[in-house]
């Protein structure tokens, strides 16, 4: 029977910052080709693909080993919700991709957005937050941190002039999504951070939409970039997930916060989740490509009143969008000219396009924000980001183009 404790193959894949034959952050290969070799090619037992390590804790060769373990003088594992083999190989991946010092895998979105705000703020100081964001995200920053006398603003972070408005003495981090949800409302990243900086304060960007096949908030000068890795980085609606990648100083405090909160990424995720990662840089070059066709095809037609998508010339900071994205991601809103009445019919008509919350699957998604995901966004907050009731947020998969646009067309004319 093979010792795996002894084996060269586990030992190396085991300590995964020094993983024999790796590719870890070869910044001359492609992003295709950093996405298939990032693991490396040292894993167990020569296997290829990295393993499911189904396992709660690790036994130790000796009390002095684990006494080393728990001081730091040696590396390994002890428990799972401290690190994991098979996490830790798709965090390397993710830091890769993302040409971050590091990345931190959570087990949902909501949990990675925690952890890359909270350990940086404290009572009394203030953040300031795109008011275009995820429901649960405007929750969570104004009203759960708010308990803890964490105060908080809520601007128009594309409006640079808003931005610098917002900044008060105690501000410590500025958070936003871009492309927003579901407007597609575009920030100046660099623009945003270069503020943040002459203030002393660190910036977050939620990169759900782009992930670093399209966008990398890293380069642009963010400390964090965050992502709901359940939507493109995982792409088929599988698993619950979050990322954080950020520099050292940064990601090492977001690995501690996982450590004292718990919520890790599981093993048997953490595999699926690597799985889909491996596709990652195709499906978002066929999601570009139909949501150009789909985007194109809704802003003819006589029943949409608006279509917000960035990649159209006519949308606002189009050329930023430009200038920080290199493809236009596929998750974006459309408005209808008869209100939510006009909605309801057609999300009752589709047929390809499930009615479903989230995004970033294979297959195309369509959902009302109003009614659903940001139901619990005040309505004055909700209508002054633009979240009409006729508003439709659709996230365009990689069936043939062809047959999303039929569908749409039959569903609007029932609409």
């Amino acid at each position: 029977m093979i010792d795996l404790e002894r084996d060269p193959c586990y030992v190396a894949a085991l300590v995964t910052r020094r993983v024999g034959r790796a590719y870890v952050n070869r910044k001359d290969l492609s992003f295709d080709t950093r996405l298939l070799h990032s693991e490396g090619h040292d894993k167990p037992l020569n296997s290829h693909s990295i393993p499911i390590f189904q396992s709660s804790t690790f036994y130790f060769d000796s009390p002095e080993k684990g006494a080393d373990l728990f001081s730091g003088a040696s590396q390994g594992h002890i428990y799972t919700r401290l690190g994991n083999p098979t996490t830790e190989a798709l965090e390397g991946v993710m830091a890769s991709i993302e040409e971050a010092d590091g990345a931190v895998a959570f087990s949902s979105g909501m949990a990675a957005i925690t952890a890359s705000i909270l350990p940086f703020v404290g009572s009394g100081d203030h953040v300031i937050s795109g008011d275009t964001l995820y429901g649960p995200s405007i929750h969570l920053i104004k009203d759960v941190f708010g308990r803890f006398g964490v105060k908080s603003s809520f601007v128009d972070t594309s409006d640079l002039g808003a931005v610098r408005s917002a900044f008060r003495k105690e501000t410590r981090l500025v958070f936003f999504e871009t492309p927003a949800n579901p407007t597609c409302r575009i920030t100046d990243i660099a623009a945003v951070s270069e503020i943040a900086a002459k203030n002393k304060a660190m910036v977050v960007v939620d990169n759900t939409f782009s992930t670093p096949a399209l966008q990398r908030p890293l380069s642009l000068g963010a400390q964090v970039s965050v992502y709901s890795a359940t939507k493109y980085l995982n792409g088929h609606g599988d698993i619950v997930g979050g990322m954080a990648a950020a520099g050292r100083e940064c990601i090492e405090k977001i690995r501690t916060f996982r450590k004292d909160t718990g919520a890790i990424l599981s093993p048997f995720e953490s595999f699926l989740f690597l799985r889909g990662l491996k596709t990652l840089g195709m499906r978002m070059r066929k999601h570009h490509e139909n949501a150009v066709a789909a985007a194109d095809f809704l802003k003819g037609h006589p029943k949409v009143e608006k279509v917000h998508f960035p990649g159209h010339e006519d949308f606002p900071n189009h050329a930023v969008a430009r200038k920080q994205m290199k493809a236009w991601p596929s998750c974006f809103s459309f408005e209808l000219r008869g209100g939510l009445d006009s909605g309801r019919r057609l999300l009752s008509s589709t047929r390809i396009c499930t009615l479903a919350v989230s995004l970033g699957t294979l297959d195309t998604l369509i959902q009302h924000p109003a009614s659903m995901t940001h139901a619990g966004v005040p309505r004055e907050m909700r209508m002054a980001q633009g979240l009409t009731d006729g508003l439709v947020r659709i996230s365009v998969g990689c069936e043939d183009a062809a047959d999303i646009i039929s569908d749409l067309r039959q569903a609007l004319d029932k609409a």
